[in-house]
C-alpha cells in the first residue's frame, strides 16, 4: 500500500487539473446518484482523490466522509472544500484497511475508480456491506479489465514493481456483480455507458 499512497501523491497535482474524460457521463452519474440522496444520510466516499464528486453531493446529504490513502490527494481536497466553504465533508487520509465506522452506521457508501485498486475487493465490500444500515446504498463505478484488457494481469505486477503504476486488479463484470449479489447487495441500478467503461452499480443492502 505505501507503494500505491506515493504513486498517487505523485501525480495529484496533475490529477486534479486533469479534465474529466467524459464529463457527460460523469454527470449522468451525479444525476443518479442524487435520486437516492436524503438530507438526513450519513456517507462515506472511499477513494475520494481530490474531492470533487463529494462536494458536489455535499448539499444533499447530512454529512460525508470521504477518504483517500494520498495525503497529498487530501490536501487538495480540503484546499477545494475550503475554497468553496463547504462544512459537511471531513477529509481524511485511510485506507479501507484502517476506516473505524461503525456497522450499521452509514445510509449510503461511494467507492468511484476504487474496486479495481485494492488487492481483495471480496474484502472491501463485506467491509462496506456491515457498515450499512439496512437498506443502506453501496454506489460503485469500476473498470472490469478482464472483459477488455486481460494483458493487465501480466502488465500491472511489472508496472507496479517499478513504481510506474498502482495495484491494479483484472476481473470481469460479472465477477463484480458475483461479488455484491455474495456480499448481500440487491442491485437496484447498474449501467455501463459503452465497451470497455466503467461499470456503475448502485447496490441496496437487503434485508
Amino acid at each position: 500500500m505505501p507503494h500505491s499512497s506515493a504513486f498517487w501523491d505523485k501525480i495529484a497535482e496533475r490529477y486534479s487539473a486533469k479534465p474529466v474524460p467524459d464529463e457527460a457521463v460523469y454527470q449522468e452519474k451525479l444525476r443518479v446518484t442524487r435520486e437516492y440522496l436524503r438530507p438526513d444520510m450519513q456517507a462515506l466516499e472511499i477513494g475520494c482523490g481530490t474531492g470533487s464528486t463529494a462536494l458536489a453531493h455535499a448539499p444533499f446529504v447530512k454529512h460525508i466522509l470521504a477518504t483517500d490513502i494520498s495525503p497529498k490527494m487530501i490536501e487538495i481536497a480540503r484546499a477545494k472544500a475550503a475554497a468553496e466553504h463547504v462544512e459537511n465533508v471531513s477529509f481524511e487520509v485511510a485506507d479501507t484497511d484502517e476506516l473505524d465506522v461503525a456497522d450499521q452506521s452509514l445510509d449510503i457508501v461511494l467507492a468511484l475508480s476504487v474496486l479495481h485498486l485494492v488487492r481483495d475487493r471480496d474484502e472491501v465490500i463485506a467491509k462496506v456491506h456491515r457498515m450499512l444500515k439496512q437498506g443502506g446504498l453501496f454506489v460503485t463505478s469500476t473498470a472490469c479489465l478482464g472483459d477488455t484488457m486481460k494483458f493487465m494481469k501480466l502488465l500491472g505486477p511489472i508496472g507496479r514493481f517499478f513504481r510506474l503504476m498502482p495495484l491494479v486488479t483484472v476481473f470481469t463484470k460479472q465477477q463484480l456483480m458475483d461479488s455484491l449479489t455474495k456480499a448481500g447487495f440487491a442491485i437496484d441500478y447498474q449501467w455501463q455507458p459503452g465497451k470497455g467503461k466503467a461499470l456503475f452499480v448502485v447496490g441496496k443492502k437487503a434485508g
